[in-house]
């Protein structure tokens, strides 16, 4: 987006464009203050920045200074959801391989979560959750490690209803992963851990399950730092990214 080495594209509409934005990088700015960051006429600094506004990518805070818009913030978000996805087929192929069981990878959507991405078991069983799945937020370690290092305020109201309490997640953020026993559905065990984006926000859930008869009541102990070590793959992937 910094367009500031003076390089043009060819297309002068959108290297004025870029000027507008690169200058609100660094926060909020007045007309008068875009006009002496970008170099640009009055009336040109005021037509670009206002049909950047109408396009979401500029926003007015309340003193009706020009900052950057959410629009931003979405595409942003989609591209990290691109590079998670690309990255996630391999890691998760390989969770599955070492673990012998189904792998998946979660996000957060409201208040639920949808399975993005997934190895299956070979031979299919009953725990098998099929890319596309939405899934509560209220049971399974997937969503514990979702709900764990949210802000105070939304953890609270998250727990409400919830099979898993505050304390339960307090152990999952110090231990850096979860487990579940039955908890989202009737002899499934699982095992998940966080995946963080660059600024370290928690962005994903990557897990495996399978019935209780082969995850044992304490699947932690045999797939902790399976899970663990795909988790490091996603999030460096993530961050080498960024």
């Amino acid at each position: 987006m910094d367009n500031s080495s003076g390089a043009s594209s060819g297309v002068g509409v959108l290297d004025k464009a870029a000027l507008v934005l690169s200058a609100l990088e660094s926060g909020p700015a007045t007309l008068a203050g875009l006009v002496t960051a970008t170099g640009l006429a009055r009336p040109t600094a005021h037509r670009l920045a206002v049909a950047l506004e109408h396009h979401r990518m500029v926003a007015r805070d309340m003193q009706g200074r020009f900052i950057l818009g959410p629009r931003l913030s979405e595409l942003a978000a989609a591209a990290g959801e691109d590079r998670l996805l690309a990255t996630a087929g391999p890691v998760l192929t390989h969770l599955r391989d070492v673990t012998g069981e189904s792998a998946q990878l979660y996000r957060r959507q409201g208040d639920m979560r949808i399975c993005v991405a997934a190895a299956e078991r070979l031979s299919g069983l009953r725990d098998t959750v099929p890319v596309g799945s939405t899934l509560p937020m209220k049971a399974g370690s997937a969503a514990q490690v979702l709900m764990a290092w949210e802000e105070p305020e939304r953890l609270h109201r998250g727990l409400q209803g919830a099979r898993f309490t505050a304390t339960a997640l307090s152990g999952v953020r110090r231990r850096g992963w979860a487990q579940s026993i039955g908890e989202r559905e009737p002899g499934v065990a699982s095992v998940s851990a966080p995946v963080r984006g660059p600024s370290n926000r928690v962005v994903a859930a990557v897990s495996v399950s399978g019935p209780i008869e082969r995850l044992t009541r304490h699947p932690g102990r045999m797939h902790a730092q399976a899970v663990l070590d795909a988790a490091v793959r996603l999030t460096e992937a993530l961050r080498r990214n960024g």
